[in-house]
């Protein structure tokens, strides 16, 4: 692909990756009298939020629009997340107050009857937007018939949207809903709706904290719980920081003897044990090289972007506008491609690999086919349901063609540049001929033991900020102390370099050699216990119900686990990388 094609390309997926926004609610500005489009998006059972379907899947009867075009494509994060704006066909116009006014009617036969009683038990509520700004209401509810005593659904046929104004731009907007009719086969539902316009002295910029619980997530709780975090991850820091220069002390002590005491010298060569052993051993080339140079250079990608993103969203309000962050994602991720590349090619090169080729499909295809694999699942179970978390055929290819025209490419780049500029070996020890025998420790001394306990502390560094960002996305808060996420991600990555640290300098005084792997996934195991406590979140901390939305949560789940699992193996294996190279450059190796 000619360079000049490859940049259109780009600057034409980036476009539709933005997405436009809607006529007046670019600006936020309107005129007296000038309309405004009230945008009906999802509906679904309240406990499952991801069993989503349109609006009109129920038998709502809906007027004609009247201005207005009739859908609002949004950017591709928000098609990814399950939005599908829809115009009411409501007629509102800026600061016109409507009184109570029948907008259409609907009469019901037994099946439609049948749907939204159901609909009523399950607890359906909608989400609806104007300028941008949601509101919730709920089908209706069931009440107790006094005459019966027993339980009869029952439909809201009116909405009350009651909006804020600041001059000529919308600052609030609320629904509520009233005038209950029981659901019954032969009934007519006349569906009526008002609106009063009510001026506030909110600024524009302030008109999305009503939407924030400051009061949940700026708990002192939340204060306490990071503090407790970062005293640990302190207290980690010093342990790791006097075990090893105490033991580590002691073991130079052995090579800085004066050559003219050679009982002494003879006296503590004869006692040589544990790490030093195997100097000729470990600097040894892992085994599946190309899958771990793959994974490693993942990590750092990973890493990179959050980072970008954390930082990104903390200087602006992304979480303020539909799809904004997974938008964010997907193009820091193709862009974030030449440094996994360029990581995973200099690892390669640098333990004398030479399939580079195939090192290069790996980094540029483990992790997406991966969350491919995983989607594509979760999108057939979605399309059986009818469900609005169907991702479209149209997005589908969007997302290949921005894989395959740019972050292909890019990561083809980085392993070049990776091979050429960070391939050189750079070993303070020669590798033997021969592999030296790996004998037979106790079970806690041995790399499935180290594994397991090593990802113990990182996951308790975070698992309180945990509770907080699973509770936001699965129970319709909006997560926006993204501060605090970067304090609790910066503590996670510094209590990964500790354990990573510790559990190599136990494989290694073991007298095994074979630490690469053991860093890298004694780091990631810390997803292992994050998809461990969500599984248990979602057994004991929610009502999720239903085989679409049990789907959903473990599937995404996995994916974020699978990220963040690929990036903490990565930020361990250099931190256990940097103290093999470090502790072997000071002892006489040769």
């Amino acid at each position: 692909m000619a360079p000049g094609v490859r940049v259109a390309l780009a600057a034409a997926l980036w476009i539709v990756l933005l997405g436009p926004a809607a006529g007046d609610e670019r600006t936020h500005q309107y005129k007296i009298g000038e309309p405004v489009i009230l945008w009906v998006n999802k509906i679904g059972p309240y406990n499952n939020p991801q069993e989503t379907y349109n609006y009109f899947y129920l038998p709502f009867c809906r007027p004609v629009p009247k201005s207005g075009k009739e859908r609002n494509w949004g950017n591709l994060g928000e098609v990814l997340e399950g939005n599908e704006l829809v115009n009411s066909g409501l007629a509102i116009k800026f600061r016109e107050n409507i009184t109570k006014t029948e907008f259409c009617s609907q009469p019901l036969d037994g099946n439609q009857a049948e749907r939204l009683q159901r609909a009523v038990r399950d607890r359906y509520w909608y989400e609806m937007f104007v300028d941008e700004l949601p509101m919730w209401g709920f089908v209706g509810e069931a009440r107790r018939s006094p005459e019966s005593g027993k339980s009869q659904e029952q439909i809201y046929l009116h909405k009350d949207f009651r909006i804020g104004y600041n001059k000529d731009r919308i600052i609030e907007v609320a629904l509520g809903c009233n005038d209950l009719v029981p659901l019954q086969p032969g009934v007519d539902l006349h569906f009526t709706y008002s609106v009063s316009w009510v001026e506030t002295d909110v600024p524009f910029t302030r008109r999305f904290e009503r939407y924030l619980d400051q009061g949940f997530f700026e708990h002192k709780i939340h204060w306490f719980s990071i503090l407790n975090s970062f005293l640990m991850v302190v207290f980690l820091i010093g342990v790791v920081a006097m075990i090893l220069l105490r033991t580590l002390r002691k073991d130079y002590a052995k090579y800085t003897l004066d050559l003219n005491d050679m009982d002494s010298l003879e006296q503590e060569i004869s006692e040589e044990s544990g790490w030093k052993l195997v100097h000729g051993d470990v600097f040894r080339p892992p085994p599946r090289l190309p899958l771990l140079s793959a994974l490693v250079g993942t990590g750092v990608q990973l890493s990179v972007l959050f980072f970008f993103v954390l930082l990104i969203t903390i200087a602006g309000t992304l979480f303020e506008s539909r799809g904004t962050i997974l938008t964010s994602l997907i193009a820091c991720y193709t862009i974030t491609s030449l440094i996994g590349g360029y990581t995973s090619g200099g690892f390669y090169a640098r333990h004398g690999g030479t399939a580079w080729i195939r090192t290069m499909v790996l980094t540029a295809c483990l992790f997406p086919g991966a969350l491919f694999l995983i989607a594509f699942v979760l999108n057939t179970i979605a399309i059986a349901y009818h469900s609005l978390s169907a991702v479209p055929f149209g997005s589908i290819v969007l997302v290949l063609l921005l894989w395959a025209g740019i972050s292909l490419p890019l990561c083809l780049a980085g392993t070049v540049l990776g091979r050429n500029w960070a391939g050189i070996p750079s070993t303070p020890c020669r590798v033997k001929r021969i592999p030296s025998a790996i004998p037979c420790k106790p079970w806690h001394l041995t790399p499935p033991a180290i594994i397991l306990a090593s990802g113990l502390l990182p996951f308790g560094s975070i698992f309180i900020e945990l509770y907080f960002i699973l509770t936001s996305f699965w129970n319709y808060k909006v997560y926006y102390v993204y501060g605090f996420m970067l304090l609790v991600w910066t503590m996670l990555l510094i209590a990964t370099v500790c354990v990573s640290v510790v559990g190599t300098y136990v494989l290694l005084n073991a007298e095994n050699y074979h630490w690469q792997w053991t860093a890298f996934l004694a780091s990631a195991s810390t997803a292992a216990y994050v998809f461990g406590y969500s599984a248990y979140y979602f057994i004991y901390r929610t009502t999720m119900t239903g085989l679409l939305q049990t789907c959903f949560y473990y599937g995404y789940t996995l994916m974020v686990c699978l990220g963040l699992g690929v990036s903490c193996g990565a930020v361990g294996y250099f931190a256990a990388s940097t103290f093999v190279r470090q502790i072997y450059r000071n002892i006489k190796c040769d």
